[in-house]
This record gives C-alpha cells, structure tokens and sequence, in this order.
C-alpha cells in the first residue's frame, strides 16, 4: 500500500475547506405577519436533523463525557479503550480523541508523529497497546493553541471520523471535550452513537454540571450506560482509613437521576505516573484495584453493546 505522509498539516487538511470569499454574515429575512413567521418554521423544521450516518466498519460508538473538565474523562477513556483490547484481544478498538481544543489522548497513550494518507486519501490512524487512535494532538504542534470557531471545530470533527480510516473496528470509544457543545452536537446528529459513559467526581459543583449532562444525553436520545465516580475516595496508607475528601454525593445525585455508578476509582498517586509516562493504568498497574476495576468497566461496556444489538435484532424481527 502506498502511504504517504499528511502534508500540509492542519491548514492543508482543514483550512482549505473553508470558502474566504464567501460572506461571513448571513442575510436576514424580514417577516410582515406572524403567519410568515410559524410559516418559516414549519419550513425549517421539516428539513430535520441531518441523516445519521455509520462510519464504514466501525460496529460500535461509545462516547466518553463529563459536564465539568478535571474529572478524570480523558483517563477513563484511555484506560476504558485499553482494558477492552485487553479483556478481547480479537476484538479491533478505536480510541478517537475529539477535544479538539485540549487533546491529551497522544500524551497518555504515548503516540507522536504525523499521520499517513493512504490509497484512499484516508488518515491512517496511529496504533498502540492494540488501539487505533486518532486525536487533532497528532495535526498540530503541541506549543500552537487551536483557535478556532464552532464552524471550522465542526469541519475538524467531519475530518477526524469520516476521513480516517477506522475499520474494521468493533467498538469506538470516543473521547469528548467538557461540557455540553457543539461537539456533542455534531456526534450525536451525525453518527450512531450506542450509549454515553458520564464520568464525575463528588463534589457538589460537579455532580451540579453532571446533570446537565445527562439533561443533554436524554435531549439529544443517546441512552447513557451509566456513571463512572472518580476521586471517590482517598485510603489512609497507616490505617486503611477512606477519607472522602471532595464529598460523598454521588450515590444520591446518581438515585436522582435514575442511573447506575458502574464503577467507582479511589484517588491514587500512581495515575499522575501512568499519565505522564503514556502507560495506562491497566498496563502500568495491571495487578491493581484501579487495573482490574477498569476490565471490570469493559466487560460491562461489551455486555451493554451486545444486549443492545440483541434488542436491535429482535426488534427487527
């Protein structure tokens, strides 16, 4: 296969998609009576939402999310990808990092370098620990800030799904910015998305951005797999003592919006370690509470896909 290096780099990939001559301002329609008005949206709602398209080959996508940045989402996603090529060696996973403002996914998984073009004009995503990864991390220099508005963000994401060469994967685990934006958006109206992982911690501010969250999943018909509680609790070295530091909210907050902690992390040093290093934790501390809680949190991910492509065939039927 002829492959061949992606140059140039972010503004041949992206920036030339944009039109510059074109007008940046949009014309404004004028109505006379309120009947134009309810007229127009009838028009426009109509159009709908864009058709949702599958990636070729990709079997299933699953989103990452938090409503608040620093609750260990990125972490989660890595390890979570990880733990199911671990746990299902035969089975191909994609890890594709769509933060595209601060995409750490190529610092915790330790790949660098610039992505290839093949036969197709297909990125050729970057492969470690058995995962096929993609993040803009690998389009720019880690020293150049993307400063970007929502238009050209959603051009990035069109590039980084739909001109990558991901399949034949059988899960895709996506890794989202903080918050509730246009990237969700533009996922969730685009791409079949099989179920959300929310990811939190127990402080009340938190959980507080969590809801919203989980408001914008139900809104946009994702159904959620359920919540993963970091930095739940930190262990007394001297007397195996827990001392929840930031709270212990995440029980009740999660009762009130109807959904399970499938997994739950204590706080522990040893992750800055597996962060700065790019060894996940589920290599790097493969004998761990935190190791074995991450292939814990993959069989239940496998399990959810394979009860919801059950219900999808029997539904067929």
């Amino acid at each position: 296969m002829n492959i061949q290096r992606v140059i140039p780099r972010v503004h041949g990939l992206f920036l030339s998609h944009f039109n510059v001559n074109q007008p940046s301002c949009c014309a404004i329609r004028w109505f006379s009576s309120k009947s134009d008005i309810n007229e127009h949206r009838a028009k426009v709602m109509a159009k709908g939402l864009p058709e949702k398209k599958p990636l070729p080959g990709v079997k299933s996508i699953i989103l990452v999310a938090s409503g608040k940045g620093g609750v260990g989402k990125t972490t989660t996603a890595v390890n979570l990808a990880c733990a199911m090529k671990v746990i299902e060696p035969d089975k191909e996973i994609g890890l594709l990092d769509a933060d595209v403002f601060g995409p750490s996914v190529p610092l915790m998984m330790n790949i660098t370098g610039e992505p290839m073009l093949n036969d197709d004009n297909l990125i050729e995503p970057l492969l470690n620990y058995g995962v096929k990864c993609m993040s803009m991390g690998l389009l720019v220099s880690g020293e150049n800030a993307v400063v970007w508005r929502g238009l050209m963000v959603m051009q990035a994401l069109e590039r980084l799904t739909r001109h990558v060469a991901w399949g034949p994967l059988d899960c895709l685990v996506v890794d989202t910015p903080p918050g509730t934006g246009d990237t969700h958006l533009s996922l969730a109206q685009n791409l079949p998305i099989d179920g959300a992982i929310v990811v939190t911690t127990p402080q009340s501010a938190a959980l507080q951005v969590t809801k919203r969250g989980v408001n914008m999943f139900e809104k946009l018909k994702i159904p959620i797999v359920g919540l993963v509680e970091n930095m739940s609790h930190a262990m007394c070295s001297k007397c195996g003592t827990k001392n929840y530091v930031f709270g212990n909210e995440t029980k009740q907050s999660a009762d009130q919006m109807g959904l399970e902690i499938i997994e739950s992390f204590e706080v522990d040093a040893n992750m800055s370690e597996c962060i700065n290093s790019g060894k996940p934790a589920i290599y790097a501390l493969a004998d761990s509470i935190h190791a074995e809680k991450y292939r814990q949190l993959a069989n239940k991910v496998f399990k959810y896909i394979s009860d919801k492509d059950k219900e999808a065939k029997a539904t067929k039927q």
